[in-house]
């Protein structure tokens, strides 16, 4: 509202029989003022020269104001003539409002009627968006999803029309919803594509004044998700980089890491990137990312990140044939951050660290790394290797001996243990027949066909075992003493034969077993006697 007073009541009305008589006889004059202005009534719509003219305010009867006769002085200050006929006022104020009259004596004396409306504003226009929260700059915020209830106010007389704009990122103005000109309005769920500046502007219909206030409005909502956290290593492996990411929001989130169990704060950030030197890490030491968005939750959402040490599997000898190819291979496990793979030779200190060719190939699948070696070299590949896996962490290495050898002789190998089983056979066969004539006997059988339950047959094989005794020097396969008609052989002969009546218990001959028995007692009943008389028998 402008100083100076209470803004009236509308006062249209004053001037719509001046209006409908204008209309009528065409000559009233509409003059619109506004407080606190300058304002000039004409006097009739005449060139020339003037007569007398005398103004008046018509109320329930008229009033002077101003005369061009000079010896009349105004009835206010602020009233002047301008051209000897046209009312000047000055610092218009509400109760200049109403009907004026200019009365002209020239020759005659004429009238001319103006209506002169006062109008205000609009001043000091206010807009309130509800729900909404301030940025630290004044920018208004609102979550997404929440009912927004936007309203504009001022002060203007008569009442203004208002009509809302709204202006996306990047976008042009436009009016807002269907040619709005009410002063308030609700969104029921506020989406992003909402976000943008918001224009009340309040136009004075009766003076074409208008004023207008622009206000931003920002949409805000936080990541959908949980956020996520790990850790890397530094190019130089210096330094461990913990990073923290929780996307998805608007705008981006807070971060802060802290160090589990105990709460140490790490570093805070907008990025959620912080690096720790090596002093302030241990294996199996955790790390907390705690993210913070600006519209919830309160609690903000988290997530963890443990830290180990590489731990190395390997195979610790291996062995190559000169000119072949061999692989060397090292496992990690557990190490996080992921660990840095490398193969080392350690023929010179400090350790060489070996580098891909045509000579070394390196593969490495994820924590797994080989090394290859082409046309081993005793001279150079001989030797012991080290594979190191090494992270912010720690660092751990494992040996890996490597024996270059000359390929083997196959053929001579095969031909070698062919010779020595030969050899080891004829020695075993040997030893077999010279300790175990019951062997020989059944060798001698096997060839022969001989049933040792035939009589005559039985003891030509019974001659035949002697020689294989060793006793055929006596000419015993020339000499044979034929068995007498009743097929018995002759005693000398006899003497010796237990030895092959036994072979018939050995060979299962049942009957032939029991005449062995009993006469082997016979046999040596008579070898005694012939002792005893051999010693009797005088010299």
């Amino acid at each position: 509202m402008a100083a100076g007073g209470r803004v009236p009541e509308p006062r249209i009305f004053l001037c719509l029989g001046a209006l409908l008589a204008r209309w009528i006889a065409a000559e009233m004059e509409v003059v619109i003022g506004e407080v606190h202005e300058n304002v000039t009534l004409q006097c009739g719509n005449i060139s020339g020269p003037r007569g007398l003219v005398t103004w008046y305010r018509n109320d329930s009867e008229p009033v002077f104001l101003l005369s061009s006769n000079s010896s009349l002085p105004p009835a206010d200050p602020r009233f002047s003539l301008v051209n000897a006929s046209s009312l000047h006022i000055e610092g218009l104020s509400w109760q200049e409002e109403g009907n004026y009259t200019c009365q002209e004596v020239l020759n005659e004396t004429r009238w001319f009627p103006v209506c002169l409306q006062v109008a205000s504003g609009p001043f000091q226009i206010e807009v309130n968006i509800s729900t909404t929260s301030k940025l630290p700059n004044g920018t208004l915020y609102v979550a997404k999803g929440t009912q927004v209830d936007f309203s504009c106010g001022s002060s203007s007389y008569p009442p203004p029309m208002v009509e809302w704009w709204f202006q996306a990122p990047d976008s042009k103005m436009e009016p807002f919803g269907n040619n709005m000109t009410t002063s308030c309005f609700t969104l029921l769920q506020i989406s992003q594509n909402l976000q943008g500046n918001y224009t009340c502007l309040a136009k004075n219909m009766l003076s074409g004044r208008h004023q207008e206030v622009t206000t931003e409005l920002l949409v805000y909502y936080p990541p959908p998700s949980a956020p996520q956290c790990w850790a890397e290593m530094s190019p130089g492996l210096v330094m461990l980089q913990l990073i923290c990411h929780w996307n998805g929001g608007y705008p981006d989130p807070n971060f802060l890491w802290t160090e589990e169990p105990g709460g140490v704060i790490v570093g805070k950030s907008n990025l959620g990137v912080e690096m720790l030197n090596r002093s302030r890490l241990s294996d199996g030491k955790k790390f907390k990312c705690v993210g913070s968005h600006i519209v919830g939750p309160e609690t903000g959402a988290s997530c963890v990140v443990q830290i180990r040490s590489p731990s190395l599997l390997s195979n610790p000898m291996k062995t190559c044939f000169v000119g072949g190819n061999v692989t060397l291979t090292c496992q990690v496990s557990g190490a996080y951050p992921p660990a840095k793979i490398l193969w080392l030779r350690n023929l010179t200190q400090p350790e060489a660290v070996i580098q891909p060719s045509e000579h070394y190939l390196i593969n490495q699948d994820d924590q797994s790394s080989t090394l290859t070696i082409r046309n081993c070299s005793q001279h150079l590949d001989d030797g012991y290797y080290v594979c190191r896996a090494e992270n912010p962490v720690g660092v751990r290495e494992v040996d890996i001996w490597l024996s270059v050898k000359e390929p083997f002789n196959v053929g001579g190998i095969v031909g070698t243990i062919v010779s020595l089983l030969l050899l080891g056979l004829a020695i075993i066969s040997g030893l077999l027949l010279y300790y175990s004539p019951v062997l020989c006997w059944k060798v001698g059988s096997t060839f022969s066909g001989v049933s040792p339950a035939s009589g005559v047959e039985l003891r030509a094989f019974q001659e035949r075992s002697t020689c294989c005794e060793g006793k055929c020097s006596g000419g015993c396969l020339g000499h044979r003493h034929p068995p007498d008609e009743q097929g018995e052989l002759p005693k000398e002969t006899r003497k010796h034969g237990h030895i092959h009546r036994v072979t018939a218990l050995v060979n299962g001959n049942i009957e032939q077993m029991g005449n062995g028995l009993q006469a082997l007692q016979d046999d040596s009943s008579e070898l005694q006697s012939g002792i005893v008389h051999e010693e009797d028998r005088p010299v």
